[in-house]
């Protein structure tokens, strides 16, 4: 009776310390998802990069540039807090040179870009690494013989850190004017919880961050925890999501020792979408 008590009690440590290693594991994974429109004729693949905070990912950035590189994308897209307020440069400046001249890259900007009030100077950065920045403009770009429009907006902080061209409705409102509805059309916008704002266009798919993944999950059941400007239970944690004939997908990011808690059963993420016709 003892030995099994004692077998019993190595067992519960045995699932205790497993769970404790699944639910701190912040290696890094590739997340796909297929989108299928009338509008697409011929297949793009698209690699997402979000909410990095200038986190370390292997000497150089190899691991997460590899983890991107073997995806073979059409066109890399960041979609805000690449570089952070607090954190140094050099893991972000890393990853941008690891992949320079490889793809077509766009990007808009994060709220910890405008919160480190260096916000020009990652600008400078990007264009110096051959990474174009929307600030309320967009881009018609061709691959494999498909068109489709990429547009771009600044977070919204740009109206509280700087003095914007334009402010961040507007931005949203000029670049609302390029999605025609027989053309595909990407809007890149850093902050998911604006979903609403995004239905009032005619995009066809919104490519976004922020959340963290509501930083503690429990899979299955609590998709995430809690968001900034989402709060508790955020409704726009990470995932898909379709509202008003929109698509929504948001990352949950690569952001690790730059967070105040630790991640929890909510690994870090390269997200992948493949656009595909019906």
């Amino acid at each position: 009776m003892k030995k099994k008590r004692i077998i019993r009690s190595i067992v519960i440590v045995l699932i205790f310390i497993l769970l404790f290693a699944a639910a701190l594991d912040t290696r890094l994974k590739t997340v796909t998802y297929e989108l299928q429109s009338e509008k697409i004729q011929s297949p793009v693949r698209l690699a997402v990069v979000s909410d990095l905070h200038s986190c370390l990912y292997g000497d150089g950035q190899k691991n997460l540039a590899d983890a991107i590189v073997r995806q073979n994308p059409d066109i890399v897209l960041y979609t805000g807090d690449i570089f952070d307020d607090n954190m140094p440069n050099e893991n972000t400046i890393a990853l941008l040179e690891a992949l320079r001249g490889k793809y077509p890259a766009y990007y808009v900007t994060g709220n910890h870009e405008y919160w480190s009030y260096a916000s020009e100077e990652m600008l400078r950065l990007l264009r110096q690494y051959g990474v174009k920045a929307l600030q309320g403009e967009w881009d018609t770009v061709a691959v494999n013989g498909q068109k489709f429009a990429i547009c771009g907006v600044d977070d919204p902080d740009v109206d509280r850190y700087t003095t914007p061209a334009r402010p961040f409705r507007e931005q949203l409102q000029a670049v609302g004017g390029a999605a025609l509805p027989d053309d595909f059309t990407v809007l890149l916008s850093h902050r998911p919880e604006l979903f609403a704002e995004y239905e009032k266009y005619a995009f066809d798919l919104v490519l976004s961050g922020h959340a963290h993944g509501g930083q503690w999950r429990i899979p299955g059941i609590l998709n995430g925890l809690y968001a900034p400007e989402q709060g508790w239970v955020p409704k726009y944690a990470g995932g898909q999501y379709a509202r008003g004939g929109i698509t929504m997908i948001v990352s949950r990011g690569l952001a690790k020792e730059s967070t105040r808690l630790p991640r929890i059963f909510n690994r870090p993420e390269v997200v992948i979408v493949e656009l595909k016709g019906q």
